[in-house]
């Protein structure tokens, strides 16, 4: 494993003298997913929304372990001059959030986790990897056909969407933004949890998580408590895993009166 800390792409919002706030997305994901959320919460915090290894805009690496994607992160507040920050996460990206705070306490004031836990998950990505990678890039005339392929294994029109926003057509030929292969390889430790067991963040923690989602069970909070012991746990009822898509306004004012508190 590599220690080697990469140069994230990221964008910035809001106001420049404010305290920063860290937006960290999920899974096949990139910054552009938060710029809904980023309208919500801009007015208060400077937004520093980075696009994630193997993601977006950001370079490709072998290492995605939870400590080396945290060392991008404060490589990217040093990049900054940004001393302590407050984290926000998603289902990775909530992860992420939490790894960084456990190893590195004194560089994050508040942290908020959306739809994630610090467990280990039996992953169900089978039939988006194997969508994917059955789609032959050097083959592939246009992106209707790409959805169609796609379509063979992955039901949801949303949910295939959301994936194909990282093809892209670059010098007439057709590429992913994120790296495939590795992502594939990576699976059950993007999927999984470090044993973190001896550290603890001391700080406020919100987690928050849409009640139609498996990812923050009662079963959960011993971990998370033993982990976050001034964590907080709020559900917002009728929304699924993607919690601050489906009800961002709710979202954003837990996480605002978390902040502020």
């Amino acid at each position: 494993m590599s220690d080697t800390a990469v140069e994230l792409y990221y964008r910035e919002s809001g106001d420049p003298e404010a305290e920063p706030l860290i937006l960290l997305h999920g899974l096949f994901g990139s910054s552009a997913n938060w710029m809904g959320i980023a309208r919500h919460l801009e007015n208060t915090w400077r937004l520093i929304v980075p696009d994630l290894r193997n993601h977006g805009r950001s370079p490709h690496a072998e290492d995605m372990s939870y400590q080396a994607m945290a060392g991008d992160v404060i490589a990217l507040m040093d990049r900054l001059g940004i001393g302590a920050v407050n984290l926000l996460g998603h289902s990775m990206g909530g992860k992420l959030a939490m790894v960084t705070a456990l190893l590195n306490g004194g560089r994050v004031n508040k942290l908020a986790v959306a739809d994630a836990s610090p467990v280990g998950y039996e992953h169900r990505f089978e039939a988006i990897l194997s969508g994917l990678q059955s789609i032959e890039l050097d083959k592939l005339t246009d992106r209707e056909e790409a959805e169609q392929r796609l379509a063979e294994t992955v039901d949801s029109r949303e949910t295939r969407q959301y994936l194909l926003q990282n093809l892209l057509k670059q010098s007439g030929a057709w590429t992913w933004r994120f790296n495939l292969s590795v992502l594939a390889r990576e699976i059950e430790t993007i999927t999984g949890f470090p044993d973190l067991s001896k550290q603890t963040f001391p700080g406020d923690v919100l987690f928050i998580h849409g009640g139609n989602s498996p990812y923050v069970k009662p079963e959960y909070q011993p971990a998370i408590r033993k982990l976050f012991p001034f964590a907080r746990i709020r559900m917002l009822p009728g929304a699924g895993h993607w919690v601050y898509a489906e009800q961002p306004e709710p979202f954003s004012q837990a996480v605002r009166n978390f902040l502020t508190a």
